[in-house]
């Protein structure tokens, strides 16, 4: 037996040394879980980045990643918005269908 949940994913692109700061404002808000990915460069709005293995991670970006249903997700956003400018994270939000089993 499956069990099928509309939620949202939030993506956070953000500077590898900051990265706990995210997760300590998605586990307030009753975050079961998160993802964390390493990237390897990219280019936007703050200009062109690289992971730089040099400077031990200062240099380098994680996409944090978590599924949260609409309330929560809110307050995530809410939570987070202090740190957009502050920190240039960017943030995605997708609408996604999540399937798990069903635990018993």
């Amino acid at each position: 037996m499956v069990i099928k949940s509309n939620c949202k994913k939030i993506e956070v692109l953000v500077d590898e040394p900051l990265w706990r700061r995210v997760r300590e404002k998605a586990m307030e808000v009753a975050s079961e879980g998160y993802t964390l990915q390493p990237t390897l460069g990219g280019e936007g709005a703050r200009g062109r980045w690289f992971d730089d293995q040099v400077t031990g991670g200062a240099g380098s970006k994680v996409i944090f990643t978590t599924v949260l249903d609409d309330d929560a997700a809110g307050r995530f956003l809410d939570a987070l918005e202090p740190l957009l400018e502050t920190y240039g994270l960017m943030v995605t939000v997708s609408s996604v269908e999540v399937i798990r089993a069903a635990t018993e």
